[in-house]
């Protein structure tokens, strides 16, 4: 919007690896749309600094130089805290805690990116730090360090970003994760309007359904579309569905809202339902 050139160098091989890398390439697509230069495969090894200007290179074959550098490299655990007062660490240096969110050390109780996380789907702790996911952790802790008895009910790793004019969300498994995990899964995507496409203004929203092929269980969905299509809306559907471990056909089942202007009698979140359905019963992979 203010007309700056804009790099941005990612070292996976698409952008926002959260979702599927096929996924992450349409995203690319429309950043480049928007005037974005995206790089993919890129490892950046030196920043250097020559008056005003940054040098930035990296392989294979990168070379900017810029007046900003955003360094995004994810999240660590910071707990040197924990480690001096005599805790155990975890998964990525991250501290144990129980579903009360109690350390191992009395009385002592640990939230948000420094712990590791329940996971609903997994049934077990893993690594997902989310401000979500902290501000539930944190009630669960002081309600319990004042005495309470809270449980944090787990996370599903749900969240949403937008960029420029998309909204990307996803909830739950992908396809290698729900593999690795130990579930049989089929992954399908589903093309389907916000709301009734005779009304003005309908928008198309891109569904990727992963269930159990065995059970029918719901096990994770990824979504893009508009921003104002109703993303966020339906990874929450999804979201609640799995946090009740409900199967795809189960969602089908949910009474949901409807006028023209804002769904369909069935809406997109159950017509991408019916189609994993459909795909699942017929031995097809997609």
């Amino acid at each position: 919007h203010r007309g700056l050139a804009v790099t941005v160098a990612e070292q996976a091989p698409a952008v926002l690896p959260t979702i599927d890398p096929d996924l992450g390439g349409r995203l690319g697509t429309h950043l480049t749309a928007h005037g974005i230069a995206v790089r993919t495969g890129i490892r950046i090894e030196r920043i250097t600094r020559t008056g005003d200007t940054l040098h930035v290179t990296g392989s294979p074959s990168f070379a900017e130089d810029t007046d900003l550098v955003l360094v995004v490299v994810g999240v660590q655990p910071v707990t040197d805290l924990a480690r001096a007062a005599g805790l155990a660490l975890g998964l990525k240096g991250a501290i144990p805690v129980d579903r009360t969110m109690a350390t191992a050390l009395p009385d002592i109780y640990a939230a948000g990116d420094c712990v590791e996380t329940y996971h609903r789907l997994l049934g077990a702790p893993t690594y997902l730090p989310l401000g979500t996911t902290a501000h539930k952790q944190g009630r669960v802790a002081g309600d319990n360090a004042a005495g309470g008895d809270a449980h944090f009910a787990g996370s599903l790793g749900t969240q949403v970003v937008k960029v420029f004019d998309w909204a990307i969300a996803r909830t739950g498994f992908r396809d290698h994760e729900a593999l690795a995990a130990g579930y049989q899964p089929q992954t399908v995507e589903f093309t389907a309007w916000d709301h009734k496409a005779y009304y003005p203004g309908a928008r198309e929203l891109t569904f990727r359904i992963t269930g159990d092929r065995e059970t029918g269980r719901l096990l994770g969905a990824q979504m893009l579309g508009h921003w104002q299509a109703g993303v966020a809306k339906r990874i929450d559907f999804f979201a609640m569905a799995l946090y009740h471990q409900m199967t795809v056909a189960q969602c089908l089942e949910v009474d949901l809202s409807y006028t023209p202007p804002l769904g369909s009698p069935w809406d997109a979140v159950q017509m991408a339902a019916e189609h994993w359905l459909r795909v699942a019963r017929s031995g097809r992979s997609r």
